[in-house]
């Protein structure tokens, strides 16, 4: 088996059930704030397994920015369309947004630029330290 495959698949078995306690934290927090929150046994289920699967590959996915024979752009395009998707058909299964064009225009603009101003930093962040540890050399 590949290693990046490898990879992916352990580092997403490794945190995708972060996803189900997460979903958990944030359904406590509605049931206290909300008096008349509920939720049946069919919507639980489906937050279980589909968090799960989002932090299976939202971890997963992390491995295409380690992969050296890959352009920065490709590994980027690879990453952000794996989270997008997920994240996409997560909050659409779950009905946490409307399947509605301008909600999903709305929510895919605010996820590109998030996901812009996070790898921004990222860069910068790891550009201070080149340039630091560079001159220590």
């Amino acid at each position: 088996m590949n290693v990046y495959v490898k990879n992916f698949l352990h580092r997403g078995l490794l945190f995708g059930g972060c996803g189900p306690i997460v979903a958990g934290i944030v359904y406590f927090v509605l049931s206290v704030t909300l008096p008349s929150f509920t939720l049946s046994g069919k919507e639980v289920l489906m937050a279980i397994v589909s968090t799960y699967l989002l932090a299976f590959l939202q971890a997963g996915a992390s491995v295409f920015n380690q992969i050296e024979h890959w352009s920065v752009p490709k590994s980027l395009l690879c990453h952000f369309v794996t989270i997008y998707v997920a994240h996409s058909a997560c909050y659409l299964l779950n009905t946490w947004i409307p399947f509605k064009p301008m909600v999903l225009l709305i929510f895919t603009v605010i996820f590109v630029v998030s996901y812009f101003i996070i790898w921004l930093i990222v860069y910068l962040a790891v550009r201070s330290v080149e340039k630091r540890l560079n001159k220590q050399l």
